[in-house]
């Protein structure tokens, strides 16, 4: 059946359901029997429509009609549209540009769907069920909001005024098993070499920050990098919004951020997270993602015996993402001096992991280096390059090829590896 014709069905599907009987008083396996039953009426009744043929109908297969089935059960008591989305565990990102236009990105790549919601409104009824399932609210007076599926999949909504051509939802999502390091080394990120590593480096507590720009796949590797923590640790995890995976770690504490309520109050901030997290006596903290003054409360926490903390921020490099550490303690910070900023970073940061989603689309390790000591003659800080991605000569503008290769320098800050009985230097 074609797709045009499909949306056309489960339409009318769904307007013989909704006229058949009080829906609230039903339970999901009766909705969907119902679903079922109106759908078998509805092509024994059709000979022939405007639409829809008759041959069409008669046509269908089991599966077709599951899933025509599942589309008005979801429209009626799940997420519509975005529900028969969100189910294909192929799409890794979701964009909502007003009701009529819904773009998908899969293996990397972006695709418009011909699906469409059936009308502005019906987009925010889906808009303000999955919100408040989260405990959140969006309204012409808190036009943005920050939150989660069920799922874990991330969501970002912006709603008019502020959004001019209709309610933009964007949904990032995440595969269902956490992500490992093996995994990891199938997709080519990095190599074997450098995943043990990491993990001596994660094992022996060293401070490590994940950087790289939007949907390079910072936390996915947070992710990955946390399967090395000793089960037996405490560890708290800070995060604007639940997305962090780790599940091999029995003492581990989850905070979420919370908006400010409806006068303006009751708003709970990653710093207030950061310095509650302080207080539960962790052995780890994990900051899910830093993007403001929250920045000077994770180097305080890292430079005050909470060795082996975790992190991410955005950035294009590593020299960028040092850059901008900058500019988000001074956020928190205006009158501290840019020379004690440094001086604090480069205590607080022992090892910066960058990732870059290259020009295939495919996301890559690039860079790991050491952050050294700061330079007062040179007023920079020094970094150490470990590992940088070098392309193969088969690599072209549509695949690249290629691996992390291990540089000639020497790691310098070895005193972690040596407190914790480690012979393999790197």
């Amino acid at each position: 059946m074609l797709e045009k014709n499909k949306s056309i069905l489960i339409s009318k599907i769904k307007q013989e359901v909704q006229n058949h009987v009080d829906l609230t008083t039903l339970s999901d396996g009766d909705l969907q029997k119902l679903a079922e039953n109106s759908l078998e009426q509805y092509i024994i009744r059709s000979k022939e429509n405007n639409h829809i043929t008759y041959r069409e109908l008669i046509a269908m297969n089991f599966r077709e009609k599951q899933t025509v089935i599942s589309a008005v059960y979801e429209s009626i008591r799940g997420l519509g549209v975005l529900g028969q989305i969100i189910n294909d565990q192929d799409i890794t990102e979701v964009m909502i540009n007003g009701y009529e236009d819904i773009f998908i990105e899969k293996a990397g790549r972006l695709f418009k769907m011909d699906n469409r919601f059936e009308s502005k409104r019906e987009l925010e009824i889906i808009i303000t069920k999955f919100v408040s399932m989260a405990g959140r609210q969006v309204n012409e007076s808190e036009p943005i909001v920050d939150t989660r599926l069920a799922d874990g999949s991330r969501v970002n909504v912006v709603m008019p005024p502020i959004a001019l051509n209709g309610p933009i939802v964007t949904i990032r999502r995440f595969p269902k098993e956490a992500m490992t390091v093996k995994k990891l080394i199938d997709y080519g990120s990095i190599t074997p070499e450098v995943a043990e590593v990491l993990e001596m480096l994660v094992k022996c507590k060293y401070n490590i920050f994940v950087s790289g720009g939007t949907g390079s796949g910072k936390t996915t590797f947070l992710n990955a990098l946390s399967n090395f923590i000793p089960r037996d640790e405490r560890v708290i995890t800070v995060e604007d919004s639940a997305e962090l995976q780790i599940k091999n770690v029995d003492n581990l504490v989850r905070l979420e951020t919370r908006n400010a309520g409806p006068d303006g109050s009751g708003a709970i901030s990653i710093r207030d997270l950061i310095k509650s997290a302080l207080r539960m006596r962790p052995e780890r903290v994990v900051v899910g993602e830093v993007r403001s003054a929250e920045a000077l409360d994770m180097l305080q926490a890292m430079n005050t015996g909470h060795d082996g903390s975790l992190s991410t921020g955005h950035a294009n490099s590593t020299y960028d993402m040092l850059s901008r550490l900058e500019t988000m303690i001074l956020q928190g910070a205006a009158g501290l001096p840019l020379d004690a900023i440094r001086q604090q970073i480069a205590s607080a940061l022992d090892i910066i992991i960058h990732l870059s989603r290259l020009r295939d689309k495919s996301r890559k390790t690039v860079e790991i280096v050491e952050v050294l000591d700061y330079n007062q003659e040179t007023r920079k800080i020094n970094i150490n390059p470990l590992f940088e991605f070098v392309e193969d000569e088969n690599s072209t503008l549509t695949k690249v090829s290629g691996s992390l290769v291990r540089t000639k320098n020497k790691m310098i800050n070895t005193d972690k590896l040596i407190s914790a009985g480690e012979s393999r230097i790197v």
